[in-house]
């Protein structure tokens, strides 16, 4: 083989559509003296072809011979390409006509250049039709047993099914081959409930494109064939406004007015919100319990189906493999309370127990983390035993003081009614209302988001705040002597604002300055502070 004289590029063109091309494809086609392909594949580029090159078209069953020939003219000092759909890497060419070098003793040190140019899989182009359904862990399978035994084709699928990865499913069915997708259906549905979400997506972004979703149960009721592809969710893919969506992550956060709370950047590495992690993993004796436990399941399971009984309960969640989710709130004595009994504490500690995490803030509630199947239960057994329970998170939270042990207790049923209708409000971002009984504000009210002021049977308003940095400074004063009767519906007013106008984790004291005006109230900056150097060592 003489050294350096041709170039051989392996070019995955993508799904066939000419937006979808990369810009290195094109050019390795354009730079091609000699192009091989299928001979569909070879139409469907065939726009981009000149009429000086050598193009050499052979069946689908001809991949061998495409391979050596595309070698012996690389060999003969021609720049050749060998096309491919999708990813030359990915079922295609790339892998075969390494092979023909390995037997030719072909090196890239001393033989003719070879690239690989990479192009859009199949898996990748028709996730992005059906929606988002590979977020999470995925692989691709092909069912076409030509080439591979079907015992082992169906062990991938089994290995595949047991791990809940999604699945995308290759060469699927064929005029002969019929029987194979059949029995992946059979073989996912005993890991997949018969709802899981499938996509089947036929010739992507090309002319007779064809996009159905079904389920795992039903799938085989719509046309299936070599164009198709067929993706299958795992068991947290959900459909949502006809599109397939994975969650990135397998555990969701609870919050009290949301399906989902979502993790700050610092959280999300913490042992508590990765339970799944190594360092939480059975060990020893308790890894062999918990292996039986499951294999019990699974055994359970599989007789009830055989016996046409089902079990009292889901013999999984007895052995204690159903995903639980964390479900984070914050508890308080009450608005007004700041007194918490022994016996709630007891209720309080017995609900977090050894899995969950407590953790008391600033502003005088404690925050729960607990895993749970059932956050419902835990809010009623909070709230039975008396304890205020609240949403965390980027939601409107109030801070008030304890009115001097209930002493000074004439704006208590105005702080409540905010809390009641306020109180876990979804914003933009976190929102504090500080709620003082007197003027003495030593709650510091003054010093949240929002500050509220009980004066001489009145209140006083400030707004906007900034709590830390350099330039920290309090509310603004912008109203004294509000009529308690107003008030609540002025702070519904601000509120609303906000959460219709505020961008998104733009804070109140930001908004402000940025609108300028909020219920006739103008901004005003901060005054600047000025550093004075002292005199003497006072």
């Amino acid at each position: 083989m003489d050294g350096k004289r041709g170039k051989l590029l392996i070019i995955g063109f993508g799904p066939g559509s000419f937006e979808h091309i990369t810009q290195r494809a094109r050019e390795a086609i354009e730079e091609c003296e000699v192009i091989l392909g299928y001979t569909t594949y070879v139409e469907l580029v065939r726009g981009l072809l000149r009429e000086d090159q050598i193009v050499v078209q052979t069946g689908m069953t001809e991949e061998v011979g495409r391979a050596q020939e595309a070698v012996r003219q690389a060999e003969q000092g021609k720049v050749v390409g060998v096309i491919s759909s999708g990813d030359a890497g990915v079922y295609g060419m790339a892998g075969l006509v390494y092979e023909v070098l390995m037997e030719k003793g072909w090196t890239e040190k001393e033989g003719f250049a070879v690239e690989v140019i990479p192009g859009i899989s199949a898996i990748n182009s028709c996730a992005s039709l059906l929606g988002a359904p590979i977020m999470h862990d995925a692989c691709t399978i092909s069912l076409s047993d030509h080439l591979t035994p079907w015992e082992l084709i169906a062990k991938r699928l089994e290995a595949a099914g047991q791990a809940d990865f999604v699945i995308a499913l290759y060469n699927p069915k064929s005029g002969r081959r019929t029987r194979q997708i059949e029995e992946a259906q059979r073989i996912l549905l005993k890991y997949r409930s018969p709802d899981t979400p499938v996509g089947l997506v036929k010739s992507a972004y090309r002319e007779r494109q064809s996009i159905v979703i079904t389920d795992l149960a039903h799938m085989l009721d719509h046309e299936i064939g070599m164009l198709t592809t067929v993706i299958i969710g795992n068991n947290s893919t959900r459909l949502y406004d006809g599109k397939m969506i994975t969650p990135r992550g397998y555990q969701r956060k609870y919050t009290l007015n949301a399906d989902k709370q979502a993790l700050a950047p610092h959280q999300r590495l913490r042992p508590e919100n990765e339970p799944w992690a190594l360092h939480s993993v059975f060990a020893g004796e308790q890894e062999q319990q918990a292996e039986k436990s499951y294999t019990r399941a699974l055994a359970e399971e599989a007789l009830g189906k055989l016996y046409g009984t089902a079990p009292e309960s889901n013999p999984l969640e007895t052995a204690g493999f159903v995903q639980e989710s964390i479900f984070e709130f914050a508890v308080s004595p009450g608005v007004a309370n700041k007194k918490i009994t022994a016996q709630q504490m007891l209720v309080l500690a017995e609900i977090v127990g050894e899995k969950g995490t407590m953790e008391y803030t600033p502003h005088h509630q404690i925050r729960v983390s607990v895993p749970t199947v059932k956050p419902e239960e835990i809010t009623a057994k909070l709230r039975a035993a008396g304890l205020l329970v609240q949403p965390v998170g980027d939601v409107v939270t109030l801070k008030a003081c304890d009115f001097c042990d209930g002493e000074k207790r004439d704006a208590i049923p105005y702080a409540e009614q905010i809390d009641e209708l306020f109180g876990g409000m979804q914003v933009p971002k976190e929102l504090k209302i500080g709620f003082n009984g007197c003027g003495m504000a030593c709650y510091g009210a003054v010093t949240e988001d929002i500050g509220l002021v009980f004066r001489k049977g009145k209140f006083d308003l400030f707004l906007g705040a900034k709590t830390t940095g350099r330039n920290a400074h309090v509310g603004q004063p912008v109203a004294e002597g509000i009529e308690p009767e107003e008030v609540v519906g002025l702070i519904e007013r601000i509120l609303r604002k906000y959460k219709e106008e505020g961008h998104p984790n733009e804070r109140f004291h930001k908004f402000f300055k940025r609108v300028k005006e909020i219920e006739g109230f103008k901004h005003e900056d901060a005054p600047v502070r000025v550093l004075v150097e002292a005199v003497c060592g006072d």
